[in-house]
This record gives structure tokens, sequence and C-alpha cells, in this order.
């Protein structure tokens, strides 16, 4: 059982300290160096190597061959983990991370993004 001297100086220290929360919501919320957030495909820069989706331990990323020296992606976010291990193997740092970290969505379909 705590003591209620005790319980009265707790109260007393936590009203005169500052929240610990942030204001997420209210204001746009600083990621941290390093973040990994969604992947984004720069296609001018793409080989057609194809080391993305053969690092990729889930299978979302899709690259398909669309004319002569040009190529697209089909990246699935429902399946990506954001371990950034197909940027780390991109030879051509044809893929990158951005900040972006709110990709909630209702449906399954809007989470795959294909860049032509």
């Amino acid at each position: 059982m705590i003591r209620p001297a005790k319980m009265l100086t707790e109260l007393l220290c936590s009203i005169l300290k500052r929240p610990v929360t942030t204001k997420y919501p209210a204001q746009d919320k600083l990621m941290p160096a390093g973040f990994r957030g969604k992947i984004k495909y720069i296609p001018q820069n793409c080989i057609g190597c194809l080391m993305c989706v053969k690092d990729c331990p889930t299978g979302a990323i899709i690259i398909k061959k669309a004319g002569e020296k040009q190529f697209e992606a089909e990246i699935d976010l429902a399946k990506c983990i954001y371990c950034g291990q197909c940027v780390d193997s991109c030879p051509k740092k044809a893929l990158e991370v951005t900040e972006e970290f709110e990709l909630a969505q209702l449906e399954r379909a809007k989470l795959i993004i294909v860049y032509k």
C-alpha cells in the first residue's frame, strides 16, 4: 500500500512537470535522421537489374519493362516491412526512403502504388 504522504509528493511533482506527450495531430511530427518511411521509385535512374526485387524479403516490389530502357515499379505497401534493403541494394539509387509515415488506408488496393 502506498503511503498518503508519498502519494501527495508524487502528485505535487507531476503537477509541476511538463507533459511528456507531443501535440502530434496539431503539429507536424519531425522524424529522426535515418527514419525509414514510404519507398519512392525514381524511374529515370532504374536500369532494370531487379536487385531490389531479389533482396526484398516480402516480395513487395515488382519491376516491369515499360519500353526500351524504361521500367515501371509496383510497390505493395501492405507487404512492405520498411526495412530499406531494396534501397541499399539498388546500384543506381532508383529507390529511396522518405519520411512519409501516415500510410493508413481503408482499402488494401490503395496501398499498391504503381510508378510509371
